[in-house]
């Protein structure tokens, strides 16, 4: 069974419908520039299972260094809720904090992995 879960901001001005067919992929933290100040737990989806239901105009986009990742924040709340990935394109990272449903302490123990020193495209 095909899953769709509901993913917001803080302030709920943007949301977003997750299909996931095999659960949450891949759960994992980075200690890359961006994601060791965000420290967000992120999960993998193909960008055709990412679909943006309301808000579009409250987001906005951040991207640096190669302009492969673009990272993308409410307006309004400034929330971080999801990346065109870099290491995968075909992908966004999803954080997981905003899915309803998800707890976040049940993620505490989700290994980081060394972006910073070895991020994954520049291998």
């Amino acid at each position: 069974m095909v899953e769709i879960l509901k993913s917001t901001c803080h302030c709920g001005a943007v949301e977003l419908a997750l299909t996931v067919p095999d659960g949450l992929k891949n759960p994992r933290r980075c200690n890359c520039s961006i994601c060791s100040r965000k420290g967000a737990v992120v999960a993998s989806v193909k960008l055709e299972n990412l679909e943006v239901v309301k808000g579009r105009e409250f987001l906005t986009e951040y991207s640096f260094n190669t302009h492969t990742a673009k990272h993308y924040f409410c307006k309004v709340c400034g929330i971080y809720t999801h990346h065109r990935r870099r290491s995968d394109p075909s992908e966004y990272g999803v954080n997981i904090a905003c899915i309803d449903g998800v707890l976040i302490e049940d993620y505490l123990d989700v290994e980081c992995s060394d972006g910073r020193n070895a991020h994954p495209s520049d291998i």
